[in-house]
């Protein structure tokens, strides 16, 4: 299993979850877990996801990503997980 983490954050507005989960829909990508909040008019969401039934590589699933951003207006990070898992054992 290929999982990495996704975070988006920025000013909350109507479907941000939608249109995020709707791109990982269509690149095939299973969301594993989700934790979403909003503070002070601020939308933050953390996911897990599996990126082994994906056709691209993690740097092509991070291009495919890039219109959303500018869509939403919304910073929206991918990290691998393997990556985050080894910075928070030190």
């Amino acid at each position: 299993m290929r999982k990495a983490l996704i975070s988006v954050t920025g000013l909350d507005t109507t479907g941000i979850i939608a249109r995020v989960a709707t791109k990982l829909y269509e690149l095939n990508i299973n969301i594993l877990d989700i934790s979403q909040t909003i503070l002070s008019g601020y939308f933050t969401m953390m996911m897990i996801v599996d990126l082994s039934g994906s056709k691209l590589d993690f740097d092509g699933v991070n291009k495919e990503l890039q219109p959303i951003r500018e869509e939403l207006k919304m910073e929206i990070h991918i990290q691998r997980m393997d990556i985050f898992d080894a910075m928070h054992r030190i």
